[in-house]
């Protein structure tokens, strides 16, 4: 699985980084990117209910 940001979409609200930190984190720029190329696998019930639970959908956790 590898996780994707918008960063056109992305309103750095946060909430991906406090749902899955193994995965995301917000950067210099305000906004959330993925600081993983590969979610570990134990994170990947958390990356994606962190792609479920963005309001603009500007996450994307593909298989």
């Amino acid at each position: 699985m590898k996780p994707k940001v918008d960063k056109d979409t992305c309103i750095a609200c946060g909430l991906c980084p406090s749902i899955c930190p193994e995965c995301f984190d917000m950067e210099d720029d305000g906004k959330a990117g993925a600081i993983v190329d590969e979610v570990p696998s134990d994170a990947e019930d958390s990356a994606k209910e962190a792609e479920e639970s963005c309001p603009v959908n500007a996450i994307e956790v593909e298989e």
